[in-house]
């Protein structure tokens, strides 16, 4: 059973999708040898901009597909590595469409919904992405909803994007447990009204005292 000071009361785990179910250092890491030292620098500006252009894009009130600013970032990298091969973009885009799941993901998505708790996946990925990266990790049979942002009109952490978790999953703020490896993500969770668990995988410290996690793990398995 899921620790009970988590779920007390709670009827649904709903999760970020990348860098919580999905590792989104994969896709590089799977041509390392290709890519070069700079391999994992690469990668971390890869990600940095998706994220920041997302963000920008949402203040803005301009959101575009999330895979589109997955390009966008993709080219800010290459062009901040020029010695990297530029030949190597179309292989690295189709290496993000199928990025691996962390290896405790799918037991304990079974295990959850095993306990009677509804999951859900909900992301700032747009449908396409999300269907994808689902299939190709073979977790689709132990979720009952995987959500995108797209029509929010935002990306999170908008109250807006958190909002619709609710209209389509039909349950009130109180009754969801939200799981995001991103601090930022908890935050917002947090000020929204969720229960808000940290995946802290990398042992980062603390940000935002004032919209804390409720729990804090190293790795989706410290459910149980």
């Amino acid at each position: 059973m899921p620790r009970p000071a988590l779920f007390a009361g709670k009827t649904h785990a709903v999760f970020d999708a990348y860098g919580t179910l999905f590792d989104v250092h994969s896709a590089v890491a799977r041509h390392a040898d290709a890519i070069g030292p700079d391999a994992p620098a690469f990668s971390a500006i890869w990600r940095e901009k998706q994220l920041e252009y997302s963000w920008v894009l949402g203040l803005m009130g301009r959101p575009v597909p999330f895979w589109d600013l997955t390009e966008q970032a993709l080219d800010h990298a290459l062009a901040h590595h020029p010695g990297i091969e530029r030949g190597l973009r179309p292989v690295l885009l189709d290496a993000y469409r199928d990025l691996d799941a962390y290896p405790e993901v799918p037991q304990t998505l079974a295990r959850l919904r095993e306990a009677g708790i509804h999951t859900a996946i909900f992301s700032n990925g747009d449908e396409a992405m999300l269907e994808r990266a689902v299939a190709s990790a073979g977790i689709g049979g132990n979720l009952d909803a995987v959500l995108s942002v797209e029509g929010s009109g935002t990306f999170k952490t908008a109250p807006a994007a958190y909002r619709l978790v609710l209209d389509r999953l039909g349950v009130d703020s109180d009754a969801v447990v939200f799981c995001s490896s991103n601090r930022w993500d908890i935050a917002g969770a947090s000020a929204f009204g969720f229960a808000p668990v940290w995946i802290n995988r990398k042992g980062l410290p603390d940000e935002y005292p004032d919209w804390r996690p409720v729990a804090v793990l190293d790795a989706l398995d410290g459910f149980f």
